[in-house]
């Protein structure tokens, strides 16, 4: 798991909307700009949900928006309730949920004023523990499908576009066109994936949801078959329970006119797959780790996607080398000393005064509590002696709570060879683990 293609990484209902949902502009405005949330290659972005703002996940592989995560949202009414079962990627049974009708959604000077939303009553069932923001829902096909939506990773902005002559110029001198189909209203585009010499073409899934570079599923028919050299990972969470399988690197990745060089594939197991109703000639995924390489434009109404080098282009492809994965447990009370300065003047009132700094004010702060949420079987995490369930007090003699989920993890995949020193509480006691970070591929 490249830490968070975890829950949502491929998601997948088997349902289909009736209402006619559709986002418009409530201006004569050409483009509407939406700031985004980018963690381990996923974004997020604030919607309005009847009058009460949420946090999405923008999620290309979601044909429904989904709702979970509504403890402390308790004041969204919803209309229309109907239950209804759900099920996606993972090796465990479909969970229930509602469906609410004629909802009203808004972002940044954009409406819906009849959207569907499925609400998923499991609560257990909550990725912001493994994001570190709060995360109330998931959002797809319905942002896309009306409008030029473009993506650029480096300003961490969203634009969405009135199609016209300026913006087609654009795209015409500045990007390159790839084609794509929609089809069960998700986005597929041809690359070509190169294992050892074999070049094989590949309908793949654009799937924003997924962090990692790419997922393959096993076909042997088509010449897919996972690399010699390889390891078992926990690949994430889908609605359907845990997705394992392997990852290993393959020789190239081609799309349209861009090569990417051994780049990690992950290969999902099959049970983890079985109950996703496939497209025909699908043979996987493409993900953020090869989106945020890019300032991409996704054209559902003429079906394109448009693309342009980023400044991430040539970024590094790696992992998370440890072999444990984290998440945010709740929070805890620190106790944070700020010093006052306090000005001494003498008797006489003439000297201007002196400043000392040596009395200080505490104060108490909400802090994150990170555990070790899963841990990869002989990783050198677990070779340490580190367990699934610790609790993590500091890294590198750095509390653990000073550090941002996504700092930790990008720690964890630095460089081959980082020693890596960790403090941890378990079952009350206080223990010391130290390893180095050791690439598997």
């Amino acid at each position: 798991m490249k830490f968070i293609s975890l829950f949502l990484a491929v998601f997948t209902m088997a349902l289909s909307s009736e209402a006619q949902s559709q986002f418009q502009f409530e201006t004569h405005k050409s483009k509407i700009v939406i700031p985004f949330k980018l963690i381990n290659n996923l974004i997020f972005i604030p919607i309005k949900v009847n009058g009460i703002e949420l946090n999405f996940l923008l999620d290309s592989g979601v044909e429904e928006t989904i709702l979970l995560s509504l403890d402390d949202k308790e004041e969204v009414r919803f209309f229309n309730i109907q239950k209804i079962k759900m099920r996606g990627l993972g090796n465990e049974a479909s969970i229930e949920g509602l469906k609410s009708t004629n909802n009203l959604l808004s972002i940044n000077g954009l409406t819906d004023k009849n959207h569907d939303l499925y609400i998923v009553l499991d609560q257990s069932f909550n990725f912001s523990s493994h994001v570190g923001i709060p995360v109330n829902g998931i959002i797809g096909f319905h942002f896309f499908k009306n409008h030029l939506v473009e993506i650029n990773y480096d300003r961490k902005k969203i634009i969405v576009y009135q199609d016209g002559d300026k913006i087609r110029k654009k795209l015409t001198k500045k990007f390159t066109a790839v084609p794509i189909t929609i089809e069960r209203n998700k986005p597929y585009a041809l690359a070509n994936v190169f294992l050892e010499s074999q070049s094989i073409p590949a309908k793949l899934l654009l799937d924003l949801g997924n962090s990692d570079a790419v997922w393959l599923f096993e076909n042997r028919e088509k010449g897919i078959e996972i690399p010699k050299k390889n390891f078992q990972d926990y690949l994430g969470k889908g609605f359907s329970g845990d997705i394992n399988g392997s990852r290993a690197r393959i020789s190239r990745l081609k799309i349209a006119q861009f090569e990417f060089e051994n780049p990690i594939i992950a290969f999902p197991d099959s049970s983890s797959i079985k109950s996703v109703s496939m497209v025909k000639e699908r043979l996987g995924s493409i993900g953020g780790e090869i989106f945020k390489r890019f300032l991409v434009i996704l054209d559902y109404p003429n079906q394109k996607m448009f693309l342009k080098k980023s400044s991430h282009y040539n970024a590094k492809f790696d992992y998370n080398m440890s072999g444990i994965e984290l998440q945010n447990e709740g929070l805890q009370w620190v106790q944070e000393t700020i010093p006052l300065q306090t000005i001494l003047l003498n008797n006489n009132f003439a000297s201007s005064g002196e400043k000392t700094a040596s009395q200080f004010r505490y104060k108490f702060v909400l802090k994150p509590i990170y555990t070790i949420s899963n841990i990869r079987k002989d990783s050198p995490a677990q070779l340490s002696g580190l367990q699934k369930g610790d609790i993590i007090i500091s890294i590198n003699n750095v509390s653990g709570y000073r550090y941002s989920l996504q700092d930790i993890n990008a720690l964890l995949k630095s460089e081959e060879g980082k020693w890596l020193n960790f403090e941890v509480e378990r079952k009350s006691q206080l223990l010391k683990y130290k390893f180095q970070l050791k690439s598997m591929l």
